[in-house]
């Protein structure tokens, strides 16, 4: 495993970014993983040894002191500021790194889970970047309601995935059928699974869905 230093605006200066999985020089795609609050990036590479991706190297950030912004991430996007540019530089500087080595954006996905989806899926919308997919685990866009539809541009086609529990005790259920909505609206391939009665994490459906497309 490798570890570089990212050079960023704002709080998440200098987060480390750990590479393992395939070497970039020999990798046939490259997955972005950005964990949630309170985990780190070393968790986040535990489920791609789950996901177990022929030829996948895998970039996961650590967000400085565990959380990439530190309001909901339902509130209002100027609270959680500057934390959330300065995560979103995260995530660009992520997927910069992959396109120094060669990728281009069809051959890189962006996976996040609970607080890292809601970063995933808001810099995926932000971007306009048409990448291999986009998987949000138990996550949605970032802001107020008017917020997260305020979103414009083509993805093409991009492979969306949101899975979530219907009840789950931090990602509304409106709010990830409003980003559903949002990312058909910006030309996306979107697929929603609302799982009954589950907890804040990740099934094997998802795993499976997430192989599907990456494979």
């Amino acid at each position: 495993m490798q570890t570089i230093q990212l050079q960023v605006n704002g709080p998440h200066n200098g987060a480390q970014l750990f590479l393992s999985g395939a070497p970039l020089a020999q990798a046939r795609l490259v997955l972005v993983m950005l964990h949630g609050r309170g985990a780190s990036a070393l968790d986040m590479l535990s489920l791609a040894e789950e996901l177990d991706i022929p030829g996948a190297a895998c970039l996961a950030p650590d967000a400085v002191e565990s959380q990439w912004y530190p309001l909901r991430f339902l509130a209002p996007a100027a609270h959680n500021q500057p934390w959330l540019d300065s995560a979103l530089e995260v995530v660009a500087a992520s997927v910069q790194h992959a396109q120094d080595a060669g990728f281009a954006d069809a051959q890189i996905f962006l996976l996040g889970f609970s607080q890292g989806a809601c970063l995933a899926l808001e810099w995926a919308a932000r971007s306009g970047r048409r990448l291999g997919g986009v998987f949000g685990l138990s996550g949605g866009l970032i802001g107020t309601d008017a917020e997260a539809q305020n979103h414009s541009g083509d993805l093409g086609g991009v492979p969306v995935f949101l899975g979530c529990s219907d009840v789950d005790p931090h990602i509304p259920r409106e709010r990830v059928e409003q980003t559903a909505q949002v990312f058909a609206a910006l030309g996306a391939d979107v697929t929603l699974r609302l799982y009954q009665g589950m907890g804040h994490t990740i099934n094997i459906n998802e795993i499976e869905f997430i192989q599907s497309v990456t494979g």
